[in-house]
């Protein structure tokens, strides 16, 4: 019992500081969900989150990127409950860490070919705070811009290996 405490304590203590918390520690996906390749947590009801994953889908040619909404089971297991509940940023887990913001749109880049592998390592020079501001400004007139759904956006079938719950 006193285990189950501490695991719960610190797990408790992780998600406040906004690190990833896995939802079991009996299976090894759960403990390191990266492990099957990076997966890009976004908004499922956003018009703009969904021209994103729609933009990444075809240039990953490699298949590496897998995709989960915010709204979503995957989502509310490996993240933060701050991250699940404001829906306020895409969140990019790979083999590195989790990364949010305009982080997680330039590391979605390096996962693409060479030509945005080479964007993203030339925007990941831009200092953070400006990348962000200019994120939170897009971020907060998303859905007036680029409207938003009345569902998440359901893959096709070709798609749907791709797409975690």
């Amino acid at each position: 019992m006193v285990l189950s405490m501490n695991r719960e304590s610190t797990r408790s203590a992780f998600a406040e500081s906004g690190a990833i918390v896995a939802g079991s520690q009996d299976h090894a996906a759960d403990a390191n969900p990266a492990a099957g390749g990076p997966i890009l947590f976004f908004d499922g009801v956003c018009g703009l989150c969904n021209r994103f994953v729609d933009f990444a889908l075809p240039r990953d040619a490699g298949h590496a990127l897998r995709f989960a909404p915010l709204q979503g089971e995957t989502a509310r297991r490996h993240l933060a409950t701050g991250d699940v509940e404001s829906l306020k940023s895409l969140v990019l887990l790979d083999e590195r860490g989790s990364y949010r913001y305009s982080s997680a749109v330039v590391r979605t880049l390096k996962h693409l070919g060479p030509g945005w592998k080479m964007l993203g390592t030339i925007l990941w020079l831009v200092p953070r705070p400006l990348r962000d501001g200019g994120y939170r400004l897009v971020a907060a007139n998303r859905y007036r811009l680029f409207g938003k759904k009345q569902a998440c956006r359901l893959p096709s079938p070709q798609e749907r290996p791709r797409f975690l719950p």
